[in-house]
């Protein structure tokens, strides 16, 4: 990993305090070089308060406070101009909760040595959902079908949201137009990306539901998504003709 620089996983939170301690602590285990940034949306169960204390013996543990819930983009925006300031070269995003697995950050790490953007993927060969109702798994798998589909992009899983970014690739998506709030965040990037040239790569992961807390997911943040993808794969179509 040395080639790749200086690596950040960026780990948005949001009442995550049970959870917080053992993602922080899996991937210190699986890839002690990399840097953590936690980036808290004024959590309040403590957790803001509970990643300030273990920053406090952990120099590679950073935290980034905000000061309300403002949605899943806007937390990774915010980790990414954090990150980009203090000359961070990947960025990696990571749910608090556990269901990206740690243990395979090496994969994703592994093929963006050829490749602009990666994405960790479920809907592709070896990749899988461990214990996710199948109300959630259908509603991933009609909804990354649809985007595949309107946006006319070859990704499976473009709602992901455990995937490495080199800077120089955020620094060409133009994240001062980026409104997105929810899950559609991640269809926006990787739309940027693939629509910009850059190569984009997926590889399969394991993504496992959680344990503690409760999911962000609401019919609200399904619906911005359905929504948002309409918009693009119309605009696009148009600029085509």
């Amino acid at each position: 990993m040395d080639e790749l620089g200086k690596i950040l996983v960026i780990i948005p939170t949001y009442n995550e305090r049970t959870n917080l301690p053992l993602i922080t602590d899996r991937v210190r285990r699986c890839t002690p070089d990399v840097d953590i940034l936690v980036v808290d949306d004024n959590s309040p169960d403590g957790t803001g308060e509970l990643a300030d204390r273990m920053a406090a013996t952990d120099p590679q543990l950073k935290v980034l406070h905000r000061t309300a819930k403002d949605g899943l983009g806007a937390a990774y925006i915010a980790g990414f101009r954090w990150a980009i300031a203090q000359g961070y070269d990947v960025m990696v995003e990571m749910d608090a909760d556990g269901s990206h697995q740690p243990e395979q950050l090496d994969s994703l790490l592994g093929a963006l040595g050829s490749a602009d953007l990666v994405l960790g993927a479920r809907w592709v060969p070896g990749g899988r959902a461990v214990n996710w109702p199948k109300y959630r798994e259908a509603i991933s798998r009609t909804g990354n079908f649809y985007a595949r589909h309107m946006l006319s992009i070859p990704l499976h899983d473009a709602t992901g949201g455990y995937r490495a970014f080199r800077r120089e690739t955020l620094e060409k998506l133009d994240l001062d137009t980026v409104d997105s709030r929810g899950y559609c965040f991640q269809i926006d990037l990787a739309l940027r990306a693939y629509r910009g040239g850059l190569r984009v790569v997926e590889v399969p992961i394991t993504f496992t539901d959680r344990v503690h807390g409760t999911s962000k997911m609401s019919q609200a943040i399904v619906l911005e998504a359905m929504w948002r993808v309409t918009q693009w794969g119309v605009r696009g179509r148009l600029r085509r003709r």
